[in-house]
């Protein structure tokens, strides 16, 4: 290989399950939003570099319960009327700034007129309403590799038993190989947090401890060979902040998974990629590219000419300013120039190479060896968040397809060409803040883990015991209610305040239905017929929460692949 380096592309790519609650400023529009700005601005990024003959080899991660949503026939039937309420909205809005006198709105009302009038024909005439297989196209062309997640983006160290974890990761393998035409190589852990396997308390519950299968026990079992971790987690930094003195038992979690890092090696770096003892790899982000281009403040993103995300115009809620000079103040917002803005991408594309080329040229010199850098980010923050984001990315696999000093790789790419050359143990931890489990269970959310583990322990006894029962109909759905409960999306939004109560409002809304099911699967299992109010919620448990029609399999909860000896009471 005649590169100084290896450039990895990580791409998370994520929507909570939205479908079932309908049209709401925080439901089905966030799924729109991110098909309309994100998916398919990615797809015909990935056409036009296709055009080009350059295949940039990006690990892009679909999670399961994302991919179900889009194909779900209400979303593509939702979708299309979105667009169309999108193009009407700047139709009025150009004949609002006509009427004004605004020639230099007029014309950024045409341009969004334009964008979502082009989404909404290759939408339809594209990609034939699925997003998924314009995905499936590029992973079949060589140009991107596909992997795949927790099913439902459950959060793996919090977790109440081992049976929901690999309930997670056998059903994100089965849809995924459904979908794609192949399993996945690789995983994005949920939150990229990961657990070893360890003699386990819960933080919340009784004083039971029991030993727990580390993470990649299940992806091993389950044919992944990969995945990813934050930096922190490969230099071993320890991620406790003060809230561990408000729950001492996180403190405890984390010392007894501490005992498993040993320091095998002495110069642990981001650069390289690690077996762990059963052979999975792990990779880690790289901190050096992350503020360019997550930053609003530092990076790419907040760069006066483009978009501002945060102004918008009422009622059809296009936007029409740039973030302009003074970034704190809505009011000061100038107008959009959108050729100013993408003039801007080019350079911030090449400086970005540039700055890869560096820091891989540096741990050459350093360590007489390639190594692979890996950029991780969420998908939406291009197109979403960050408008320019879909063009940088072109522009970037350009420039990287340009620079000779640079190759660019998939995940599986990299231990195809070179296997693991040293081994580690890994502590528990995230890229959430402060590394470890904060964002997720905290004074705020700690009551969504006392609802949720009486029933991930209820699902594994009624996955043991009514499988192929009368019951068992019942018990998939409630398999259903389940999945969408243990969404890290929720602890996330109630912690960060960000749709509070609409996080509050789905979490309990799942819960009670998996108890009120699992009530019903009691009875019936035990010979009692469903009543017509029981049958009618039942019914609409089934329309409202319909995700994995078909790959559902009780036996994921009932036991697992291979068990721990059984658990221990510590007196």
């Amino acid at each position: 290989m005649s590169a100084v380096g290896r450039f990895s592309l990580v791409l998370h790519s994520h929507m909570p399950y939205v479908l079932s609650h309908g049209k709401s400023p925080h439901g089905t529009d966030w799924l729109h939003e991110s098909a309309a700005e994100c998916y398919l601005p990615i797809l015909d990024a990935l056409g036009r570099l296709n055009d080009l003959g350059i295949r940039p080899r990006w690990t892009i991660n679909m999670t399961p319960i994302l991919a179900e949503q889009l194909d779900d026939p209400s979303f593509k039937v939702s979708f299309e009327d979105y667009c169309q309420e999108k193009i009407d909205a700047a139709v009025a809005d150009r004949k609002t700034f006509e009427e004004e006198g605004s020639m230099w709105m007029q014309g950024v009302a045409g341009m969004w007129q334009r964008y979502y009038t082009r989404a909404l024909v290759a939408f339809k005439h594209q990609w034939g309403r699925n997003i998924n297989d314009g995905f499936r196209y590029f992973q079949d062309e060589g140009s991107i590799e596909l992997i795949t997640c927790g099913a439902s983006h459950g959060y793996f160290p919090l977790t109440g038993t081992d049976e929901s974890i690999q309930a997670q990761v056998k059903l994100a393998v089965k849809s995924h190989s459904q979908r794609f035409g192949k399993a996945p190589r690789g995983i994005w852990l949920p939150e990229c947090a990961y657990r070893p396997g360890y003699d386990w308390k819960a933080p919340v519950g009784d004083d039971t401890i029991w030993p727990r299968k580390s993470v990649e026990d299940f992806l091993y079992e389950n044919g992944i060979e990969y995945f990813f971790v934050d930096s922190h987690m490969i230099r071993g930094g320890e991620p406790l902040g003060t809230y561990a003195m408000q729950f001492p038992q996180l403190k405890e979690m984390f010392e007894r998974s501490k005992l498993l890092f040993e320091q095998l090696i002495e110069d642990r770096s981001e650069y390289e990629h690690y077996a762990l003892p059963n052979g999975v790899i792990c990779f880690a982000r790289d901190p050096n590219t992350t503020a360019k281009v997550w930053s609003g403040d530092v990076g790419y993103p907040g760069d006066p000419a483009y978009l501002e995300f945060h102004k918008h115009l009422v009622p059809g809620r296009l936007r029409y300013w740039r973030i302009s000079e003074n970034k704190s103040d809505l009011g000061a917002k100038q107008p959009y120039d959108p050729w100013n803005a993408f003039e801007k991408i080019q350079g911030h594309a090449e400086d970005f190479v540039q700055m890869v080329k560096g820091v891989m040229h540096e741990y050459r010199d350093n360590h007489g060896r390639v190594g692979t850098l890996v950029a991780m980010y969420d998908t939406e923050l291009f197109g979403h968040w960050w408008w320019e984001g879909p063009e940088f990315l072109f522009e970037m696999a350009r420039a990287m397809h340009e620079e000779p000093d640079l190759a660019s790789v998939s995940g599986g790419d990299v231990i195809d060409e070179e296997p693991a050359r040293h081994l580690i143990h890994l502590p528990e931890g995230s890229w959430g803040e402060g590394g470890y489990h904060y964002i997720w269970i905290n004074n705020d959310n700690l009551w969504t883990w006392e609802r949720l583990y009486p029933c991930q322990r209820k699902m594994r006894q009624m996955a043991a015991d009514y499988d192929g029962g009368p019951a068992h109909d019942i018990v998939v759905q409630a398999a259903r209610e389940l999945l969408l409960s243990e969404a890290s999306d929720w602890q996330f939004l109630i912690s960060t305040w960000a749709a509070r109560d609409y996080a509050e409002v789905r979490f309990e809304d799942h819960v009670e239905r998996f108890e009120k099911l699992s009530a019903i699967a009691d009875r019936v299992h035990f010979g009692e017929t469903m009543s017509s109010d029981e049958l009618s919620f039942y019914e609409d448990c089934r329309q409202k929460d319909a995700p994995f029609p078909t790959t559902i399999d009780l036996k994921y909860w009932a036991a697992l692949d291979f068990p721990l000896p059984t658990a221990a009471t510590i007196e």
